[in-house]
């Protein structure tokens, strides 16, 4: 459904929303941007938004929806998943015979009309709406949840009541009851459907002196959910312990588990950990999308040289590539997104993962079992007498794992793993540590790729430029120059700009994104052992030597690729520097 544009002119002109003289003055600089007429008024406040969009569902002959003040029922608001519906700016509002009536911005989006179209079985019935439609309808996902959360807490409160004094003396029997119960039961279901909802990575669930908290780790970021009755918390836990098959009775030590549950189609694992703190049991669930796909490593942050290392070593028949970072950086999808790159009929990929993130087809993958004596050592041992061309080992965490992992890349295998390490020229003294000569690691590890996510701006962002004092302070943890010549070399910025003349952003906070921010993107270093570094390693040189090495070789260090997504606008130098400095 294209909108022809002359159409479009002809019906703003008739209007009389715009007068000729503004109107012929955006149309010459639309010819000259080669941009749409339409966008150009807009950005110049000529026309409102709805206004722009009535116009365009007229040119399609399609109805223009305004939902501000329109309560959609949750059933079919939760048809399209939270995430679904602000990414691609899509919402259901109206379900009837003829089929599902979707508001949207871009009514051209037919790869996300036909998902719906698949996950929901009914006729999708596209009409056009504005982003204050879109907004509004957004904020209800949370607003419904939420009552329906509450509701459940003040109608069952009277069951959950349990005094604190006589918790310690419940027995097995006693805790698998309340466990079953069914407020405890619909509390549980809708604090997993809300995490889901707002794309929280964790729940967190953690007892005070007198109440319960609730919070949720959305983009990198705690936030409170809810804050419950003490006296609930005790059936939390053992619902919870119930569905990871944890010991009930058990409050002394702590506990891991997993469980697995389906929510509109999409298989998600949760790894429940529980831990004894002095008002009570404290239980934290990760969650993990199993199916999630449809990465690329240019969705991921990855660009120009750091992109073409990459590149070039999963080209590589032998060798080891690494990933390094803290926990929760993002270390796991770039491994699987470069196992998507690799995975072809004519190789056999097989990993040993703790847990298995993503299943991914073709690809064997097992899931290590300490409890059994299924380590990661005893796992890779095993994987190698598989005929594997192509192997992921999880993480290195141990001396065994390591020596294990640099045999099978000598024997013929291309090695994908993760070490945890603050930057990538780390990676080298950490496999020293564990007990890998260094002219072993000079024969085997090709690329050390390190990251961390920063959450991404909203489009709704404000610009700004740099003032002398905010140039002077950056220049105290970042070689300008050579910034600015990485940033020419990329074409990001003009052969004559400076730093004064380059465009900055801020959040912009609104109702549905708290913080002006919405998802995450990684900043990377990636680190090619050359023969230079290959000879510095053998010299014992230390981690800075090597990494001063690679910048002179044409490593962009992650906080320069950090203020290279922060020229992009993709997020702030303030969330950059936040997540480095961490």
């Amino acid at each position: 459904m294209q909108i022809d544009e002359g159409q479009l002119k002809k019906y703003i002109l008739d209007s009389g929303l715009v007068s000729r003289s503004d109107f012929s003055a955006s149309e010459k600089k639309a010819e000259e941007k080669k941009q749409k007429i339409g966008n150009v008024l807009l950005s110049e406040g000529k026309i409102s938004e709805a206004d722009l969009k009535r116009m365009e569902a007229f040119v399609l002959g399609i109805p223009f929806v305004s939902l501000i003040n329109e309560k959609i029922d949750f059933p079919v608001l939760s048809l399209i998943p939270e995430p679904i519906a602000r990414n691609d700016n899509i919402v259901a509002y109206k379900k009837s015979a003829s089929g599902l009536e979707v508001a949207m911005l871009d009514v051209d989006d037919l790869p996300v009309i036909d998902f719906i179209k698949k996950r929901s079985g009914l006729k999708i019935l596209p009409r056009l709406t504005d982003t204050s439609s879109i907004r509004a309808v957004l904020m209800q996902y949370r607003k419904s949840l939420q009552a329906e959360f509450q509701n459940i807490i003040q109608k069952e409160s009277s069951t959950l009541e349990t005094p604190v004094n006589e918790e310690a003396e419940k027995s097995e029997a006693e805790l698998q009851k309340m466990a079953e119960d069914l407020p405890v039961v619909k509390i549980v279901d809708s604090l997993i459907i809300h995490a889901i909802l707002q794309n929280a990575s964790d729940i967190h669930i953690e007892p005070g002196e007198k109440d319960l908290t609730v919070r949720y780790r959305i983009d990198g970021i705690l936030h409170d959910a809810m804050v419950l009755d003490k006296n609930a918390g005790a059936g939390l836990t053992a619902r919870i312990k119930v569905l990871a098959n944890l010991k009930l009775d058990e409050k002394r030590l702590p506990q891991d588990g997993r469980f697995k549950k389906e929510q509109d189609g999409e298989k998600i694992s949760f790894r429940v950990s529980t831990l004894p703190t002095f008002f009570g049991e404290k239980t934290v669930m990760r969650i993990l999308k199993e199916n999630a796909h449809g990465f690329s490593l240019e969705t991921l942050g990855f660009h120009g040289e750091g992109l073409e290392r990459i590149h070039n070593s999963l080209t590589q028949k032998t060798g080891m590539v690494l990933a390094t970072g803290p926990t929760g950086s993002g270390k796991t999808t770039t491994l699987y997104t470069m196992l998507d790159i690799l995975n072809k009929p004519e190789v056999n990929i097989s990993t040993v993962e703790d847990p298995i993130e993503y299943q991914m087809p073709r690809v064997n993958q097992t899931q290590v079992k300490p409890e059994i004596g299924l380590s990661f050592a005893n796992g890779l041992r095993s994987l190698l007498r598989q005929d594997p061309d192509i192997i992921m080992v999880g993480e290195i965490r141990d001396r065994e794992t390591a020596g294990l992992a640099v045999n099978a890349s000598l024997t013929g295998h291309l090695v994908l793993s993760t070490i945890h390490t603050n930057s990538a020229a780390g990676a080298i003294p950490r496999l020293i540590d564990m007990g890998v000569e260094p002219f072993l690691i000079t024969a085997t590890v090709k690329t050390i790729i390190a990251q961390r996510l920063v959450r991404r701006l909203t489009s709704n962002k404000e610009k700004y430029f740099l003032s002398p004092a905010e140039i002077k302070n950056l220049a105290k943890i970042v070689d300008l120059d050579r910034m600015l010549g990485m940033l020419k070399d990329e074409k990001l910025v003009g052969v004559k700009d400076t730093w004064e003349k380059i465009p900055f952003y801020k959040a912009v906070k609104s109702a549905e994104f708290e913080d002006g921010y919405s998802n995450r993107i990684g900043m990377h270093e990636v680190l090619k052992v050359t023969s230079t570094i290959k000879d510095m390693i053998i010299a014992g040189k230390s981690q800075d030597d090597i990494e001063i090495q690679a910048k002179k070789e044409g490593m962009m260090t992650m906080l320069e690729d950090g203020v290279y997504q922060a020229v992009l606008g993709v997020t702030t130098l303030e969330e950059v520097f936040r997540v480095v400095s961490e």
